[in-house]
């Protein structure tokens, strides 16, 4: 028999599996051979992947079924027919576990690595992100099983959180279960499919780096060939990183070795813990277990106390007669993040750097290894950031955005497009960066201090942290003895929209891994009796997963609209949009709200919305927080909630919603139309300003004295207390009386110069005279307002004759010209070209005697902005000059003179001369939408490819194939020439775009 077809070994099978699922991962198998020359081998193929779920998911999830063990004395339901007591369910998962590790050590050897990071994808740290939501896999599993979207399955799988009658609807909120029920009827497969554990990691390497749909598809396809539909459900979950058997890391790493978890902990790698600990037999020395410099660990988390009082959270903290303190620190908003230091003299500088984030992803790329970084957004500027001596350390803090402008944290949000700016502009002293606030240093001069108490390594950390102003500080807090000094604290940072407080014990070690009551996070919504409380409808309903999959799990709350809507022709059943509330409810909350409600929701149908009934934010059009059903506010039931504080949102109509808003009780006792209205909030909140701003003065006055008590009190809106009879506003009294007599029909939301909805738009122009109607009547003398070109307005310009439409900005002169000089009615302004949306011939005449050739208003004073935006009208003086004015040598003699002209898209591409590649199949649109891209931003762009003076050449294909192969081509063309023009996909343009700014070409250049 020939060497080439004789049957291969069971350990070349192994190795062959092995050389497949490592030699196109993140490290080739010559790298993995040097970095882990002892690592196990196993001496046989890994398991079917049928196994997985069949000797260990599926029997995790039947166990999890189980009630929970009874406490002593045993009950004789529970003990076996000779007396035993019988197995818990606890004892049960761990005999699974167990049963399936030992196999695995049996069958294939000791290398656990490939079955553990699909047992626990969501903790395995080397394979990419796959990208791919429920939504994403729904649409790919119809294209592969070749369905129509619109069909029972196709549109189960596309809308997979709503309920119905076919099977896989009633698998409601269970994505991969609804999946299941769907795959079933169309199987490639009835028995498990031939893939191994093994097979299924090389697939999956594929799939978290295939980009897009063309390169996901194959890798579907080749699952679905050779997967039943069970296998196929258990993938997905896999791929989603949901999948909930009922056993933790902690037990899975337990029973693989008993320091698996102590490793996994101080290490976030799986497969140090399978590679290190394969011998249950060999055991970790005690420094193995600590913390280990440019290895990312697992660090300690704050404890929730969801219904404690501030006084149980103290005692948590264990505080004692004799040492009674505890700190109170804020609570930032932004990212966890971990920061290694070690002295290299072969990085640039000395010192080298490494950034981990709470799950353990490398920051590194972005805030820098050293302090010669080119890229780096953050290390390059702390090089004054350490005492003298300090060699090496670790530091555990939270990375948030600080904006230099305002001087104050920015949201959490823009964290990374702060730093990718930083990134590219290091210097700039204007725009939001990141700033690393330190809380605790774990690791110094070769010494792990977790063993030290907190407050000898705040002291450790004072001493060798000296900080970097506004790019690394140690993050301050206040020490206390009585909880009576939490409030004051909570509601001081309330007041500055900061996310809440956390209370540490001093005496207290660093607990890797841990989430334990050393630490309590204190968060607005954790408390009660806290905040605004307010009795609001329901009008809408949301679905949810997991548990809740199939229910309504969460509601759409709103306002019903005041009496001044009424009197203009609101339906007085209409309700604004106000906030979403999903925290909070009980079980038997959920079945009252179920009982009073059955019946009576209806679909939302977003191109026949109940516009009639409800309003969203951003109007019929974008529809913001849609909700999956809606009901009636005379159907429906009034809900108590309460929040940390009103805060302005676009998202809902209302212009305003709640930040950390959560269910209270439910309002039985009230009607739909005795709960609070849009006068009652606009009084609320009011009044909550007013108390604020007295709050604040009173503190000011008497910043030396010694605070009195005060009882805390509940703000309690529309009657909260039962027996209440509701609050009846009376029509809010007119500011002004410039719009007295003067009839306005508002047609859509103001987008400029102040972005305002419908309803606040109304509430202006009443609140200065003005009266409402919702019909538009062009022969009256009404003053139709719009802003854009909704049906109503394009229903107008259709009718004989046109009609006259004023822009909001109208509005807002009028208001604003009579600023301080009283609201006589002969203040009320003319016409201007700039007020008119649309118009018929006779109104555009006369506004354009209102302005002058510049349209420079002759009736009102026009701010700073308007003046720019006249002058840009203006011809210029250079364009007469005979000598030409050469605008690329003006911006150059700035730059010499030390002036920045970056940061607008209109100079992007200053400099740059830029030709397009393109490939077959490229839509004109999209060429025509990247060159306009160039031009705008100040860019050349070069028809012939031949002109040697080109500086990009940007590869635009249909798909990834073309171009790759059109980038060859290109490649091939200029890789003579003296100065080689960098080529990059047309990515590459898009987002200098977004970010107004040249970024860096070689993330860009095509693969």
């Amino acid at each position: 028999m020939s060497q080439l077809n004789r049957p291969k070994s069971p350990t070349e099978e192994a190795k062959e599996e092995d050389l497949a699922q490592y030699g196109s991962g993140p490290l080739t198998l010559e790298e993995l051979e040097e970095k882990y020359p002892n690592r196990p081998r196993n001496h046989s193929k890994t398991l079917p992947f049928s196994e997985l779920y069949r000797s260990l998911f599926n029997p995790l999830n039947e166990n999890k079924k189980q009630p929970a063990p009874a406490g002593r004395p045993i009950p004789r339901s529970k003990l076996g027919p000779h007396g035993q007591a019988k197995v818990s369910p606890h004892e049960q998962r761990r005999h699974i576990i167990e049963r399936f590790v030992s196999r695995w050590r049996s069958e294939v050897g000791p290398d656990f690595y490939p079955a553990l990071r699909l047992i626990l994808p969501d903790k395995d740290r080397d394979r990419g992100v796959y990208g791919l939501k429920e939504n994403t896999i729904g649409k790919l599993l119809v294209k592969l099983m070749k369905i129509d979207r619109n069909s029972e399955d196709g549109y189960a799988l596309l809308h997979w959180k709503l309920p119905g009658n076919t099977a896989a609807a009633r698998m409601a909120g269970d994505f991969a279960g609804r999946c299941y029920e769907v795959l079933g009827k169309r199987a490639m497969r009835v028995d498990p499919g031939d893939m191994s554990v093994g097979e299924v990691n090389v697939w999956l390497d594929r799939l978290a780096g295939a980009s897009g749909e063309a390169e996901q598809m194959p890798v579907m396809e080749e699952f679905y060939r050779r997967m039943n539909a069970e296998e196929m459900m258990w993938l997905i979950r896999i791929v989603l990183k949901q999948m909930k058997v009922g056993a933790t890391e902690r037990t899975f790493l337990d029973l693989w070795h008993p320091d698996g978890e102590a490793l996994f902990s101080v290490s976030s790698s799986l497969r140090r813990v399978c590679w290190e600990l394969y011998d249950p037999g060999v055991r970790l020395e005690g420094e193995e277990t600590g913390v280990t410099l440019m290895q990312c660990f697992q660090p300690q988390l704050a404890q929730f106390q969801m219904n404690a009082s501030f006084q149980r959270m103290v005692e948590h903290l264990q505080v004692t007669e004799e040492d009674p303190e505890f700190w109170i620190e804020e609570k930032l908003d932004g990212e966890r993040m971990q920061m290694h230091m070690v002295e290299d003299e072969s990085v640039p500088g000395g010192k080298r750097f490494c950034w981990w984030s709470r799950k353990a992803k490398d920051y590194t790329y972005l805030y820098g290894d050293g302090f010669e970084d080119d890229n780096s957004a953050l290390s390059r500027h702390l090089k004054g950031a350490f005492a003298e001596g300090v060699r090496n350390c670790i530091l555990d803090g939270e990375m948030i955005t600080w904006d230099p402008d305002t001087d104050k944290i920015v949201a959490f949000g823009t964290l990374k497009t702060a730093a990718l700016s930083e990134q590219k502009n290091p210097f700039n002293q204007k725009g939001p960066r990141p700033l690393f606030r330190v809380f605790d240093i774990v690791y110094l001069n070769d010494q792990p201090l977790t063993r030290y108490t907190l407050r000898d390594r705040h002291r450790a950390l004072e001493k060798a942290v000296v900080g970097e102003p506004r790019r690394m500080e140690i993050h301050q807090y206040e020490a206390a003895t009585s909880h009576e000094a939490i409030e004051p604290l909570l509601r001081k940072i309330v007041a500055e929209a900061s996310e809440g407080l956390v209370l540490k014990n001093p005496r207290s070690m660093y607990r890797l891994n841990s989430r334990n009551d050393d630490w309590i996070k204190v968060k607005p919504e954790y408390m009660s009796e806290f905040g605004e409380s307010l009795d609001c409808v329901v009008i809408g309903g949301y679905f949810g997963s997991g548990h809740r999959g199939g229910t309504l799990s969460s509601f759409l709350c709103g306002l019903r609209v005041s009496e001044n809507y009424i009197k203009a022709g609101a339906n007085p059943e209409k309700c604004l949009s106000f906030f979403k509330v999903g925290g909070g409810f009980k079980a038997e909350d959920y079945a009252e709200i179920r009982h009073h409600t059955e019946g009576k929701w209806v679909d939302w149908d977003a191109s026949k919305p109940p516009s009639q009934y409800i309003e969203l934010g951003g109007g019929e059009r974008l529809q913001y927080e849609r909700p999956d059903v809606w009901i009636r506010p005379k159907d429906s039931i009034v809900i108590s909630a309460k929040a940390a504080e009103i805060t302005p949102s676009e998202q809902f109509a209302l212009g305003w919603t709640l930040r950390f808003p959560r269910f209270r009780r439910l309002r039985l006792d009230r009607t739909w139309d005795s709960c609070l209205d849009v006068d009652g909030f606009d009084q609320l909140r009011n009044r909550v300003d007013q108390e604020l701003k007295e709050r604040k003065e009173m503190n000011v006055e008497n910043r030396k004295r010694k605070p009195t008590k005060r009882a805390r009190r509940e703000l309690v809106i529309a009657g909260a207390d039962p027996g209440v009879a509701p609050t009846r506003l009376d029509v809010r009294k007119p500011k002004t009386k410039i719009f007295e007599g003067m009839e306005f029909c508002v047609l859509s939301e103001s987008l400029k110069p102040v972005k305002k909805s419908k309803a606040q738009l109304e509430a202006l122009i009443k609140e200065n005279g003005g009266q409402i109607s919702q019909r538009p009547d062009k022969s009256s003398g009404m003053i139709i307002v719009a802003d854009k070109k909704v049906v109503k307005v394009a229903s107008l310009i259709k009718e004989a004759g046109g009609a006259d439409v004023v822009k909001p900005k109208w509005v807002f002169d009028c208001l604003a010209q009579i600023k301080g000089l009283g609201d006589d009615e002969s203040y009320l302004l003319p016409f201007e070209e700039a007020h008119l949306f649309t118009a018929t011939e006779e109104m555009r005449e006369r506004a354009a005697k209102n302005s002058d050739q510049f349209g420079d208003s002759y009736a009102r004073d026009v701010d700073v902005d308007e003046l720019a935006e006249i002058l840009k009208g203006m011809p210029k003086a250079e364009d007469r000059d005979e000598n030409g004015f050469d605008p690329n040598e003006f911006l150059d003699q700035l730059e010499e003179h030390g002036h920045a002209v970056g940061g607008t898209k209109g100079t992007i591409w200053r400099r740059c001369r830029v030709h397009f590649a393109l490939g077959e199949g490229v839509s004109e649109l999209r060429t025509l939408r990247l060159e306009h891209y160039i031009r705008f931003g100040g860019g050349e762009v070069v028809d012939d490819m031949d002109d040697k003076k080109i500086t990009q050449i940007v590869v635009v294909a249909a798909d990834a194939k073309s171009q790759r192969a059109l980038a060859a081509d290109v490649r091939s063309r200029v890789s003579s020439w003296r100065q080689v023009p960098r080529i990059v996909t047309s990515k590459w343009v898009e987002d200098c775009w977004k970010e107004s700014t040249l970024v860096d070409e070689e993330p860009y250049a095509p693969s």
